[in-house]
């Protein structure tokens, strides 16, 4: 019926055409010259006459067809950039299909004949094959999208191009800047959008693996340095990848659109459905808003950022930065014939060398001014003002685009790609910007430009809404979002937690209890996530092994009809070893319960679910820990951080919750459950399944409880010999050890030095390094000489020997057996570890016995560790596990993206290494681990303060304000510093109290680090039957009176008396404070502790050194974190103009910088930084900036210059031999005028304050003026 319905239709449809064909040929003289081609064309004008609507529209369809389709490839679909470029890149093709895209829905939305419907479907299909031809073309190269997902590389990512006609590559690797996010994600975004609006374009099941695959290539965009939207990453064009907004944000905006999204459409069902983690959607959220208005590291703004504030992304949240980016791009790129990308942009200039790629650095300051306008953006404005409402932007922008259309064969309106400065008119425009006219250039139409023309005369005449080119919602982004209510669900790892619980007040169910609901720690979430985006046909491995955050585990996964819920990450000790300290648990409770509440998105409420567990008792076992007892309480008030909150159990929170449904790991998918179990990125997971017989029938089930069992640690280690000798002789530290089993390896040992000395003194306890040891000797007669660390050989250890004189490891494995503590069990595991390897069977039983290898023995000692609360040994055997936090390389990006840039490895270079980009996680850990020079302790301390860096980046930005470059081994010492000042001893102890500090503590000193605010430091050994060696050390903040808690209650002082009376007994304890609160250090003494007398009978020393001490604690703190005034960076860029370079501690920054960068570049400021940073002093480099500071306020005067190099170094020492003539002028003793071995300058000039009439910008200013008075003119006067 319908084949003959169609033929009846068709011949009505003849017989009126040969009608009118009739009728027409009488009405023509010449019937002769009017062939039939001509007569339909005419034909055709005269029934669109039906409608004014009807023929704009096929005005539009005329403009597409030659301006983008005429060029589309018949057999790929595929679009050249223009008729010079006859490659076909990702992001023009997406972009050049949206105006047929439009074009078609507003022809099936007009429709008034059913030519209109089958022009509708023609352009629809043009769409459609377009997509499946970039599709087949990045398919192509599916290897290169299973190798990023783990690498991150430029080297193995998608090309950025294809060959037009075959859809191969067009060059090699290496040969383009290939890495492109956002050419990717905008490709994800306009497939999610099209499928949306109704087209079909994934055809199978294999695509939809892979278009999942892409999802995972994208995720991790918050920590890709790419080559960005302009293919030349940095803008010397010289192949340096950076971070991008453009990039992060289309990411962010093609995760959440393709996010749930059925590919097949109205056709499909669970299995053809994307899956996003909402965790790595936020980060990008997180970055990119970091990151705005500033586009990069070396473009402070860009015009490629309207397609992330608005149209086609709308990814960013928060309107007030959507205006400022605008208002930014604006005022500073906005010329009259379009924007310019960014500012000095030399594409096309008429200063640029053409038959080069790259610029010279100091090329780029001949494009200022005159860099090219690009009309293409005002598209985007044009745009941005249909979808907010905003008319007298789209008219004033229609307006002005139209001046600039070219109008090309039959008056058809082309864009150009871009307007030049003719090469004449030169120099005019350098010196009147914005008033030469300027001539169009390259490609013409710009293709890209055209088709977002088209889009928006489509919308602004009526043909298209909003909503249909958005059909998924985009652009309410920025709307408001109601407030989130998170569902706390308590449990209780046993029935023995339970009735504590209750005795406490508490009531909670066991986690047997909450049944047919199962609770799963956050790992195996991780591990399920494998399975996703598995296709063997095209070898894809689906999702790396990664960490699964907070909003992932706040959700109910359905998976095989059953429910589960997972704990979140930060819960899981298996890692790493902040979950192993109860008030860091609640730090970061605290943390993520904050995080939900103002990230969550999804429908329904979030739940969190908190298990209380073992390690959540105090010692003892018989009572819960008060901390997280008291969490518990508020959490039953319904406020926590901030956040509101609903303690419930999980069975009544089940229908208000977030449901996932993860079918990829149904029935069907059971024989290939256990292929990859252990296929993970990182050895530290891997391990031998072994099946258990569970008693259970279900693979799936099977699966799960293989993955639980496979990090359960048995008990294989004997218990530590209490009142045994040690096995190593006290004078052989663990830093000995370390030092001969690098030698072992053929490795050095960087010496850690530190340039702020303290004095040795005697402690029976041994320690794994020293973060102050002393580079030079204190002067004077009566001053002892530090002892200078002898040289250590591997024979010196005495390792027990067999009959050929080599190492009798059975003797040394017998030798566990006998150890006193547990410290000493680590060292011989690290020797096995070292000279045996990981996997060396070791037989505690004897031989023959059966054997467990050194690693299981060494996890097995670290939850040993763990469970006494051994911070220095935990650390240490993290270090030789390797063991790396999960959201290390998140870290590193939070702070890369917040304008910061990190140092790894202990002060100078070049053993402190610079980290500018984002890096892939196993490369970071590598390289934290190169740079402190295998020392264990040293590199896994940085990787936990990185992660407190992060933590307080996000929450408390402010700390970080005027601080560029973070120094983490420099903040290292001048923690160690800081506890050796305030807990008077020797710069071993302070480096082993550093290490014995708990996470919770190690945070807290420092956050006391980043503010400035005093401390105090309480220090109490642990019980004589303990097994640690290490004194608990715990940092507290003082009051207002200048005291901790426990000195205003007076405590100390009975602890003093007892501590005088007993010598023995369980617990000695003292309580010190910071240098302010009590006696303060002599600025940079070469004790640098306190002199408890004075030098010579009635000195006034010790009232002097009462009084004084914050300067120089300020300066060393802020020298330390690299903090300078505001307005430093552009103070330098001024002085650098009116001089040839600034020379500080001999390396010099040229004038030359500013040539290549502006002063609002953070690569500038990284450059200025970079010269400030061989200054190993902080309090120094602090003094250093402060000159510099002086030195721009005479930039600012009138004259053209001040010198030739500036010599910093010798402006300081000037103003340090002013102060000191005054002192002595005033008969200071020789105590006051003691200088700093290392600098030469005055103890007491550091620690003097800045203003005053004996202050330092007295003296600097003073010295300013006397080093460039030659060049200032005579009449001014300064300074008085």
């Amino acid at each position: 019926m319908a084949a003959l319905k169609l033929s009846l239709v068709t011949k009505l449809n003849l017989t009126a055409t040969f009608i009118l064909f009739n009728e027409e040929r009488k009405k023509c003289r010449s019937f002769r010259r009017c062939t039939a081609n001509t007569w339909f064309a005419q034909l055709s004008v005269r029934m669109r006459s039906r409608s004014n609507s009807g023929v704009r529209l096929d005005g539009y369809a005329r403009l597409v067809q030659e301006t983008i389709l005429c060029h589309q490839n018949p057999v790929t679909g595929l679009l050249p950039a223009s008729i010079q470029k006859k490659d076909a890149w990702v992001r023009d093709n997406v972009y050049s299909v949206l105006a047929v895209w439009g074009l078609g829905m507003a022809y099936r939305k007009n429709a008034d004949r059913d030519e209109d419907k089958a022009k509708a479907y023609e352009l629809e299909q043009s769409v459609v094959k377009l997509m499946q031809g970039l599709l087949q073309c990045m398919m192509r190269q599916v290897d290169k999208v299973e190798k990023f997902k783990h690498t991150q590389s430029t080297k193995d990512c998608l090309h950025a191009k294809y060959n037009t006609a075959t859809c191969g590559m067009v060059v090699r690797d290496d040969q383009w800047g290939h890495l492109q996010v956002d050419a990717t994600s905008i490709y994800l975004l306009m497939l999610a959008q099209m499928t949306a609006s109704g087209l079909q374009i994934i055809s199978n099941l294999d695509e939809v693996a892979f278009i999942q695959n892409l999802v995972f290539y994208i995720e991790a965009a918050y920590k890709v340095a790419d080559y960005g939207m302009w293919e030349r990453g940095d803008k010397t064009n010289q192949g340096i990848p950076e971070l991008n907004g453009s990039s992060v944000g289309m990411a962010k905006a093609a995760l959440e659109a393709i996010d749930e999204l059925d590919l097949f459409g109205a056709h499909g069902g669970p299995k053809s459905v994307i899956h996003v983690l909402p965790d790595e959607v936020e980060h990008c959220q997180a970055i990119l808003c970091s990151m705005l208005p500033r586009a990069s590291t070396s473009k402070e703004i860009d015009s490629g950022l309207l397609s992330v504030i608005s149209f086609p992304a709308f990814a960013v949240e928060d309107a007030d930065l959507v205006a400022i980016t605008k208002s930014e791009i604006i005022s500073k790129l906005q010329g009259r014939y379009g924007c310019c990308r960014f500012i000095r942009d030399g594409y096309h200039c008429p200063k640029e060398d053409p038959s080069r790629l790259h610029y010279d650095p100091a090329e780029l300051k001949l494009f200022e001014n005159i860099e090219c306008e690009w009309p293409v953006f005002w598209t985007y404005l044009i745009l941005d003002g249909i979808f907010t409402g905003d008319h007298v932007q789209v008219q004033e922008y229609r307006e002005a685009l139209e001046g600039v259309l070219i109008r090309g064969k039959n008056g058809i309106k082309l864009l150009p790609e871009l307007y030049a400065v003719p090469l004449d008119k030169v120099e005019e425009e350098y010196s009147n910007p914005h008033t030469v006219d300027r001539l169009a250039m390259g490609q013409l139409p710009h293709m890209w430009g055209q088709s977002l023309y088209i889009v928006g005369c489509l919308l602004a005449e009526g043909f298209l809404a909003p909503g249909e080119i958005d059909p998924l919602n985009r652009r309410f982004s920025t709307h408001f979002k109601p407030d989130v209510v998170v569902q706390v669900c308590v449990l209780a790892e046993s029935e023995e937690i339970k009735e504590l619980l209750r005795d406490a007040g508490v009531t909670v169910q066991t986690i047997s209890e909450v049944l047919p609901i199962r609770v799963m720690p956050a790992r195996i979430l991780s591990h399920i996530y494998v399975r996703l985006g598995n296709c063997r046909k095209l070898n894809l491995s689906g999702r790396p092994y990664r960490h699964i955050g907070v909003l992932g585990t706040s959700k109910f996964y359905e998976i095989r009809n059953r429910s589960y819920i997972f704990t979140p990450q930060f819960l899981d000790q298996h890692h790493f070893y902040l979950a192993l300290d109860n008030q860091m648990i609640v730090e970061m409770l605290r943390t993520e319960l904050a995080y939900l509440s103002s990230c969550w998105r999804m429908t329904g409420r979030p739940t969190l679910t908190f298990p209380i567990t073992r390690s959540m008792l105090v010692e003892d076992g018989d009572a819960i820990d008060s901390c997280i007892l008291s969490t518990l309480r508020k959490l039953e008030d319904g406020y926590f951080a901030g956040a509101r909150v609903q303690m419930s159990d999980l069975s009544s929170v089940q229908t208000t919750s977030f449901y996932t449904r993860l079918t990829f790991l149904d029935e069907e998918s059971d024989d290939s459950l256990f292929d990859d179990v252990d296929d993970e990125d990182n050895e530290e997971y891997r391990a031998e399944y072994n099946t258990p017989d569970l008693g259970s029938k279900d693979t799936f089930d099977q699966y799960l409880m293989q993955l639980l069992h496979s990090t359960t640690t048995k008990s294989h280690l004997p218990p530590v010999q209490r009142g045994q000798h040690h096995v190593f002789s006290p004078e052989h530290t663990t830093r000995d050890i370390l030092s001969f089993m690098a030698q072992v390896q053929g490795l050095k040992m960087p010496k850690s030095s530190m340039y702020l000395p303290v004095t040795p003194i005697t402690n029976k306890h041994r320690r794994s390094l020293n973060l102050l040891e002393v580079p030079y000797p204190q002067p004077g007669p009566q001053a002892k000489q530090p002892e200078q660390p002898k040289l250590c050989s591997i024979s010196e250890l005495h390792l027990p020997r067999d009959a050929q004189g080599n190492t009798d490891f059975a003797a040394l494995v017998n030798q566990i057996k006998e150890c006193p503590t547990l410290q000493d069990q680590a060292d011989i595991l690290y020797i096995l570890y070292v000279m045996k390897g990981a996997d060396w069977v070791v037989e505690l039983s004897g031989p023959g016995q059966g054997g467990v290898s050194v690693r299981s023995l060494l996890e097995e000692l670290y939850v040993q560790a763990g469970a006494c609360k051994e911070w220095g040994l935990i650390r240490y055997i993290s270090g030789i596990l390797r063991k790396r936090v999960e959201v290390l390389a998140e870290a590193c990006t939070d702070l890369i993206s917040h304008h910061k840039q990190l140092t790894v490895g202990l002060p100078p270079e070049p053993r402190e290494r610079v980290i500018t980009i984002p890096l892939p996680p196993e490369e970071l850990n590598t390289l934290i681990y190169e740079a402190s020079g295998q020392d264990i302790s040293i590199a896994v301390l940085t990787q936990e303060i990185m992660v407190y860096l992060a933590m307080y980046v996000r929450s408390q930005p402010t700390l970080f304000g005027d601080m560029l470059r973070l120094r983490i081994g420099l903040i290292m010492q001048v923690m160690a510093t800081e506890l050796a000042r305030s807990l008077h001893c020797s710069g071993e102890e302070a480096s082993e109290s550093l290490m014995s500090l708990s996470p919770f503590d190690m945070k807290n000193l420092l956050h006391h680090i980043l503010s400035g605010k005093e401390f105090g430091v309480e220090k109490s050994m642990r019980p004589i039957q303990s097994t640690a060696t290490s004194p608990a050390i715990s940092i507290h903040e003082l009051g207002h009176t200048g005291a901790t808690k426990t000195e205003r209650t007076g405590i100390h002082k009975l602890k003093s008396e007892i501590k005088h009376i007993f010598s023995g007994g369980l617990s000695l304890s003292s309580n010190v404070t910071s240098p302010r609160s009590t006696r303060c250090s002599s600025p940079s003494t070469p004790s640098g502790m306190l002199s408890p007398v004075g030098h010579g009978p009635g000195d006034g020393q010790l009232h002097w050194e009462e009084r004084q001490g914050q300067w120089l604690r300020r300066r060393r703190l802020d020298g330390a974190i690299n903090r300078v005034p505001m307005g430093f960076y552009q103070k330098v860029w001024k002085i650098l103009q009116k001089c040839h370079g600034l020379s500080i501690d001999g390396y010099v920054l040229p004038s030359s910088t500013t040539r290549e960068m502006t002063a609002g570049e953070i690569k500038f400021a990284v450059q200025v930084e970079s010269v400030l940073n061989h200054v190993p002093q902080p309090e120094y480099r602090q003094l250093l900036v402060e000159t510099v500071m002086v030195l721009g306020l005479v930039a600012d005067v009138d004259v053209d210059s001040i010198g030739g190099i500036i010599h910093v170094d010798r402006i300081l020492h000037l103003a340090n031999d002013l102060f000191l003539n005054d002192q002595k002028s005033l008969s200071a003793s020789d105590y006051f005028l003691e200088k700093d071995p290392a600098t030469g300058i005055c103890n007491f000039f550091y620690d003097s304050a800045p203003s005053g009439s004996y202050g330092t910008m007295t003296y600097l200013s003073k010295a300013v003026v006397t080093y460039v008075q030659d060049f200032l003119p005579s009449s001014s006067c300064l300074m008085q």
